[in-house]
């Protein structure tokens, strides 16, 4: 047996109800993202906005004047495949391209007009669909729901982060 298959047949380092709980979230997460999607098609068809275009909306949102490179590597992708959603987003004008001051081949990425009404309706579509389910359950869930916010939120940055190498969130994230 190779030392590959013998460390995968060890059991884990972490308690299994470490593992089991971090699968069952996984699970709920990515649920959630498939309904949400799926159910706000009522309202966009998926040409209109397909998700990868929708997730580089949110960064740009969030963070304007990303270069293409830098927003590949916030979003895990290839710069290649961001470059031709870029170009997608520029034809749509969703998107636009502005020389980068001192640097004029880079560029830096905005969203217009056309690209910030189309993330704000996706986003109240799935704030209605969203809370139109939470006043559904029982109002303990919904608070359970609520209070969770942050440390869900926390959990999202640590993955978001390269945590060998950026250890801010550690001084910010509560211990136990």
């Amino acid at each position: 047996m190779t030392n590959t298959a013998e460390a995968l047949l060890e059991p884990p380092d972490e308690p299994l109800h470490v593992v089991g709980d971090a699968w069952s979230l996984t699970d709920v997460i990515t649920r959630l993202r498939r309904v949400l999607r799926s159910s706000v098609r009522h309202e966009f068809p998926w040409e209109a906005l397909p998700m990868a275009q929708v997730e580089i909306l949110q960064r740009l949102a969030d963070e304007p004047d990303l270069g293409v490179s830098e927003l590949a590597a916030r979003q895990r992708l290839a710069t290649n495949t961001v470059s031709n959603l870029i170009q997608q987003m520029v034809v749509s004008q969703l998107v636009s391209r502005t020389p980068r001051p001192g640097d004029r081949r880079a560029q830096n990425l905005r969203l217009t007009r056309t690209g910030a009404e189309l993330l704000q309706s996706w986003q109240n579509a799935n704030e209605r669909r969203v809370a139109n389910a939470l006043s559904r359950l029982p109002r303990h869930r919904q608070t359970l729901i609520e209070e969770a916010i942050p440390a869900l939120s926390d959990l999202a940055t640590l993955l978001e982060t390269d945590e060998s190498t950026d250890t801010t969130i550690e001084r910010t994230v509560e211990k136990p």
